[in-house]
């Protein structure tokens, strides 16, 4: 690979073509339907799988066959297959996967942003959903164009974009099974949805926290009553539902007190961790728009001496549960609060999971714990909406941690670097179970400040660029190795103990 024409390449594909399109997707509203329970009246999923179809079908990609596939009653997967090229071998499959659906809009942007209002300011590009993650199939196509401007081989290439994955990927699955035969078996799956730790280097995700939650509600009346006539004689919902919560957090702390939902950290993912934290610093913690003197969350030992070793907040965010309420129902706001007693307090919860613990399993400990003996007989209900499992990387192939250290050498001038992320992508936990011997590139331009799901979302443009053309060298390099007759899947995938699956992940 010429590394300067493909940098030339990709930066003219990005400049010319995806940020524009980026700017146009951003527009759209296409909320995940989690957050749109009307998305097929409204029409914004359509829009987004049209701008992006249009566009993809205007690339001049040989052989190319494009096809938006629509389940009944599911939303639509954009797919994408792209026969091997240049020699390339089209026995063998490499599958990219993004997805087109976007968080909700969030309170709490800058006065001149918007969720649905492009920016483009100081090599960013602001707006909901343009890291996460509508610029996937735009650098997907972008890597594997790279490689046919320069005549260079690569092996047949799946794309799957789909539209709920912001939602728990629950459509994705009927997907896969139904384009089974079309996929068939890959030997290295590229993720493109995925965080960085900073914006020097390639980064690469080890592991996905998996996801636990729902609506915890707490009744005591029928309807409000005079807080004076009914304080100190009716409990609090809200006082209840602080109970309630204890039983699974050290308020002080913010642990989690159910050892069941904590698991065994590998050696590995230990020493890992060491890495990202001395290359990071405290940009582990300084990405954050922390408020006043707010203070991360290290670790406590017997005696409550606070640790000071960040490698312990990089285990904090990826591999132990951490417990958070995004919503809040049942309280009015303060311009509208009178002197009454609430009938009921309801908050959603937001329980992030070791990537080894069963999702299945964490939500019915979640329903075991808040919902026996409840307080004072408080009607207690907690309706689940989440219970997805992580997924732990399987043991890396030594042709593809060569191809991905080369790639960042090339296009960042320094080495790779691994590190598991907090947020959950539930397609990874899928594919790990059908193709246990696939090798896995997690990667994406999500860094410092950029603020996924948050107010002022930004993509980062030379980040994108770059990450691309990693894509790319790494494609070329699948084929070599394939070529050189060494181990495409994983080295271990029959060792139950390093492989996907073995400590509970579904």
């Amino acid at each position: 690979m010429d590394i300067g024409r493909t940098e030339q390449f990709v930066g003219r594909q990005w400049d010319d073509q995806i940020v524009p399109q980026l700017v146009e997707y951003i527009r759209i509203p296409n909320k995940s339907p989690m957050f749109d329970a009307d998305w097929v009246a409204n029409g914004y999923m359509e829009q987004a799988v049209d701008l992006m179809v249009d566009w993809a079908r205007a690339q001049a990609i040989d052989g190319m066959q494009l096809e938006v596939v629509r389940l009944e009653g599911r939303t639509p997967l954009i797919f994408i297959e792209i026969p091997a090229a240049n020699g390339g071998s089209d026995a063998d499959c490499v599958l990219l996967y993004g997805h087109l659906d976007k968080q909700p809009e969030m309170t709490g942007w800058d006065d001149d942003l918007g969720p649905w209002t492009p920016v483009l300011r100081d090599g960013k590009l602001y707006g909901r959903g343009g890291a996460d993650d509508g610029y996937a199939i735009y650098g997907s196509l972008t890597a594997i164009q790279a490689l046919h401007e320069q005549g260079l081989p690569h092996a047949r290439c799946v794309i799957l974009i789909e539209a709920c994955e912001e939602s728990g990927s629950y459509d994705l699955p009927a997907y896969v099974d139904h384009l089974a035969e079309r996929i068939g078996e890959p030997s290295l799956v590229v993720c493109l949805d995925s965080g960085c730790g900073n914006y020097d280097q390639l980064w690469c995700t080890t592991s996905l926290r998996g996801l636990a939650g729902g609506n915890l509600t707490v009744k005591v009346l029928d309807e409000g009553v005079h807080s004076g006539d009914a304080s100190g004689v009716v409990p609090s919902s809200f006082r209840l539902l602080r109970q309630l919560l204890s039983r699974i957090e050290d308020e002080t702390t913010g642990r989690i007190k159910v050892e069941g939902l904590h698991a065994d950290i590998p050696g590995e993912r230990l020493d890992q961790a060491r890495r990202a934290a001395e290359v990071l610093d405290t940009a582990i913690y300084d990405k954050f728009p922390l408020a006043g003197a707010v203070r991360p969350m290290f670790p406590r030992d017997a005696q409550g001496a606070e640790s000071t070793d960040l490698s312990e907040l990089v285990l904090n965010r990826t591999w132990r549960p951490a417990l958070s309420v995004t919503g809040v129902d049942g309280i009015p706001s303060l311009s509208s609060a009178g002197n009454v007693l609430r009938p009921h307090t309801a908050v959603k919860l937001s329980l992030r999971l070791p990537p080894t613990v069963d999702g299945k399993r964490a939500g019915a400990l979640l329903e075991e714990v808040l919902l026996t003996e409840p307080p004072n007989g408080a009607t207690v209900s907690l309706v689940l909406e989440k219970a997805a499992t992580g997924w732990n990387a399987p043991a890396m192939s030594t042709w593809l941690a060569d191809a991905i250290d080369a790639a960042s050498q090339a296009f960042f001038g320094k080495p790779a670097m691994y590190m598991g992320e907090g947020g959950s992508i539930p397609f990874m936990g899928m594919l790990g179970e059908k193709f246990p011997g696939a090798q896995f590139m997690i990667t994406g331009v999500l860094g410092p400040h950029s603020n996924a799901h948050g107010p002022n979302e930004f993509l980062h443009i030379e980040m994108g660029k770059r990450v691309t053309s990693c894509v790319a060298r790494v494609l070329a390099e699948h084929h070599h190795a394939g070529t050189r007759g060494e181990t495409m899947g994983s080295a271990v995938a029959a060792d139950s103990g390093t492989r996907h699956g073995a400590h509970g992940c579904c």
